[in-house]
């Protein structure tokens, strides 16, 4: 599936605690990008609470990939309700993590359930999300006598110049909003009369 345009996510990782019946919930959310990014901060986390009863989680992508688990606890009372609180504030690209200590009194479906909701919402309220657009990879190559033009076309549509060549004329590699990029090529294509044909590399990102 095509990526979205924007995304709303964090920029940093958040930790919160909150106590149910003697039962200990900690919380932490950790950004990510990539599925291998949510195994290696769960796999960071059940390494430090290893002696924890459960270790529930929920991670959503901006690609569409989500998952969670319930990690031993009674279905649908942990890792959905963990991704119910991110889908709450609308995040992507993030991995909330719940571990609990038992503390000897059972909680029952229904309050099991709403604490994990409640470590969750808690850990992350106290963060500020941060909106990202996807950025795209592209090139161009031109004589000197294009410059000017190049460059009030980059400067327009906010291109961010990630590398320069120059050898037989100029090779200029930059990152650009995918939403502007069609306008973009259409803009160089138009006015350099098709002599400068953009090189669209299909790497993406957020920035």
């Amino acid at each position: 599936m095509p990526l979205p345009l924007k995304i709303l996510t964090i920029l940093s990782v958040n930790e919160s605690k909150i106590k149910e019946k003697g039962s200990e919930f900690i919380a932490h959310a950790f950004p990510v990008g990539t599925i291998e990014e949510a195994n290696n901060f769960l796999s960071n986390i059940k390494k430090k609470y290893y002696d924890a009863t459960h270790n529930c989680y929920a991670y959503k992508l901006a690609d569409g990939s989500s998952k969670y688990s319930d990690d031993g606890e009674p279905g649908g009372t942990a890792g959905i309700r963990i991704l119910n609180a991110v889908n709450h504030f609308n995040l992507t690209n993030i991995i909330v993590i719940v571990t609990r200590y038992f503390g000897g009194t059972k909680l029952g479906v229904g309050p099991l359930g709403k604490a994990y909701y409640d470590s969750a919402y808690k850990c992350l309220k106290q963060i500020k999300p941060s909106e990202k657009k996807l950025m795209e990879r592209l090139s161009v190559k031109f004589e000197f006598e294009y410059s000017n033009l190049v460059h009030r076309l980059l400067a327009k549509y906010g291109c961010k110049v990630e590398k320069s060549q120059f050898d037989i004329g100029t090779e200029l590699h930059f990152s650009i909003e995918a939403a502007k990029k069609e306008q973009f090529i259409s803009d160089i294509l138009s006015l350099s009369l098709n002599r400068i044909n953009p090189t669209i590399t299909n790497q993406q990102f957020y920035f």
